[in-house]
């Protein structure tokens, strides 16, 4: 079913009231008590059909909730249960590429966050850089770096969502990144692990550029992910990502990059996709 609500972003309330307005809409409409939310990046948005006794809301329904519109990003956000968990999806993002402030970027993971959800699975489409992250290959992201010019906590500090200085030394949990091993091993299904470089976009990477991030360790380079894990982190909610390598970033292969591809390779391993992420919310 679709649930209808407010769509309204401009209302002159602070972040923290506006977060929790939508945390209290969403537990007001059956989305209260979640175990995770996962949030699905380009081409990756089937998952959420695999939810059971679910239910469908569109983000323009929710109150001061961005619209997503990039290609491969459905913009709703699905409840349901699997693997005897209630989940929730968030069936694509906004970008910061698209003119977004970083407060608007990261306010679905506030709202998350103010609804009481523990942890969360941050995916996303990259491009691969080390020769380990090939076309196809799920990596785990170990740690990023973070190259888009900006920061979601900058600017006063509401101390209702964290610490003004929050810790980033294990933004991804190793607890979770251990249990995407234990599952991949299980299935046996091959899945490596990585440092994910994010970067503003829209355009993609110089060959130069990617030359310079692999210098500085970088193993996949992706346009989201990094600010939902900081604020993620900053309100201490537990945090896993994982990239899907939808293509090789520039400069690897002499062909150019095309949106088209992501979303090609999306598709062709969505099955491995979906299959990790039900090992790993089954046991959580």
């Amino acid at each position: 079913m679709s649930v209808s609500g407010i769509g309204d972003q401009g209302s002159g309330i602070g972040d923290f009231d506006r977060a929790t307005e939508a945390a209290e809409w969403l537990r007001g409409h059956g989305c209260g008590g979640a175990d995770v939310a996962v949030v699905l990046g380009s081409g990756l948005g089937d998952f959420a059909d695999h939810l059971g006794d679910s239910f469908t809301i569109q983000y323009s329904d929710l109150p001061h909730w961005p619209a997503a519109r990039v290609i491969g990003h459905a913009g709703k956000l699905v409840g349901g249960t699997l693997r005897g968990k209630q989940v929730l999806a968030l069936s694509g993002r906004v970008h910061a590429y698209e003119g977004h402030d970083m407060k608007t970027v990261t306010f679905a993971m506030r709202a998350i966050g103010r609804l009481g959800v523990p942890r969360v699975i941050l995916t996303n489409a990259a491009g691969g850089i080390s020769p380990n992250c090939s076309r196809g290959a799920l990596m785990v992201i170990d740690d990023h770096i973070n190259l888009m010019g900006d920061n979601p906590l900058v600017g006063p500090n509401d101390d209702r969502f964290g610490l003004r200085f929050p810790d980033m030394s294990l933004v991804y949990s190793p607890r979770l990144r251990a249990i995407a091993d234990e599952v991949a091993n299980e299935q046996g299904a091959p899945i490596q692990h990585g440092v994910y470089v994010a970067v503003l976009g829209p355009s993609y990477e110089t060959p130069a550029e990617i030359r310079a991030f692999r210098t500085l360790g970088a193993d996949a380079v992706g346009m989201s992910t990094a600010p939902e894990a900081i604020v993620a982190r900053h309100m201490g909610m537990e945090v896993l990502g994982i990239s899907c390598i939808t293509n090789a970033a520039a400069g690897v292969f002499p062909e150019p990059l095309h949106h088209e591809e992501v979303m090609e390779t999306a598709r062709q391993v969505k099955g491995q996709f979906i299959a990790l992420l039900e090992g790993i919310i089954g046991r959580l």
